[in-house]
């Protein structure tokens, strides 16, 4: 029996830094915070899912460094199992991220150091993690060759595939046939279809190309207008869910990803799961940082709770 998600990406220590704007080139400006945590698209999804009440296996790879370090510390504490390759002659990744101390938006540069050499051979290494998931998850902070082998891989074994195209880096045709299920935000999806998603009629036109392309269901997150499910046969249009004043959004996107593919792997439906991504990322744009940001599985059931009730 398949159980649970395993997540192929890459963890990067963050290095935030809040102000009132982005300094122009050869500018100098003053900050108003700083922080340094665990961060990295994939690892972030990984924290997320297993604080949701997923079984989480993350593969990846890291220096033998003291990011490293913070990796598995965050891995440990959240409860995730690490399928990690520690190098010696490759640092730990990072990532800059300029954070508006008053609206919240972000602005971030990625170093993925030891994860940027994930090849095929790791992936393979990695198959039988894959292969005995319920759900898989992968996205582009490592090289886009690794990500579709491991997406062939669980799309062979009958895993159910979460894609999420971020960053908005190009990507072979060959990959969207993998996915059960394709995950960009409505900037990725502009750039890959071309087409700005002003409205929810853009939206669904984005989502038939991607069905077009090969795609069993796109879900495209909208910020603060929620989400759209859209598949050959349904689309639906699932709302942000509110938790409180957004203070930063660095993390929301890995938020729902991790929130829905946990939701999906414990055998809720689509919607629902939908529904279940929404208000892990609904609570994790209410704090600062990312993986701390990452809710638990009682504080989302909670918000859910109180959304029926109310």
């Amino acid at each position: 029996m398949k159980v649970g998600v395993s997540i192929l990406g890459i963890f990067v220590a963050d290095t935030a830094y809040l102000a009132k704007r982005m300094p122009n080139i050869g500018e100098t400006i003053t900050g108003t915070g700083f922080a340094v945590g665990p961060g990295g698209k994939g690892s972030n999804q990984a924290v997320a899912a297993a604080r949701a009440g997923g079984t989480v296996s993350f593969i990846s790879k890291i220096g033998r460094d003291t990011f490293g370090d913070m990796a598995l510390k965050t891995y440990a504490e959240a409860g995730v199992t690490p399928k990690v390759v520690q190098m010696d002659d490759m640092p730990t990744g990072a990532a800059f991220i300029y954070v508006n101390d008053g609206n919240g938006d972000n602005a971030i540069i990625v170093y993925p150091g030891a994860a940027g050499t994930i090849g095929v051979g790791d992936v393979e290494a990695a198959r039988e993690t894959i292969e005995q998931s319920a759900v898989f998850v992968t996205q582009l902070e490592q090289p886009a060759e690794a990500a579709q082998r491991a997406l062939e891989i669980a799309h062979a074994a009958g895993v159910t595939t979460v894609f999420n195209p971020a960053p908005a880096e190009p990507f072979p045709d060959t990959i969207y046939p993998l996915c059960d299920y394709i995950v960009p935000n409505e900037t990725e999806a502009a750039a890959i279809v071309g087409f700005p998603l002003d409205t929810l009629d853009d939206a669904r036109r984005a989502g038939d190309a991607f069905l077009a392309k090969g795609v069993k269901a796109a879900l495209i997150t909208l910020g603060g207008r929620g989400v759209l499910y859209h598949t050959a046969g349904q689309s639906v249009h699932v709302p942000a869910v509110s938790s409180g004043a957004v203070i930063d959004t660095t993390g929301a996107g890995d938020a729902f990803v991790g929130g829905f593919s946990a939701a999906l792997s414990r055998g809720a439906s689509p919607v629902e799961a939908v529904r279940f991504g929404c208000a892990t990322a609904g609570i994790a744009v209410t704090r600062r940082g990312t993986a701390p940001a990452m809710p638990t599985i009682e504080e989302i059931e909670a918000l859910l709770q109180k959304g029926s009730a109310a």
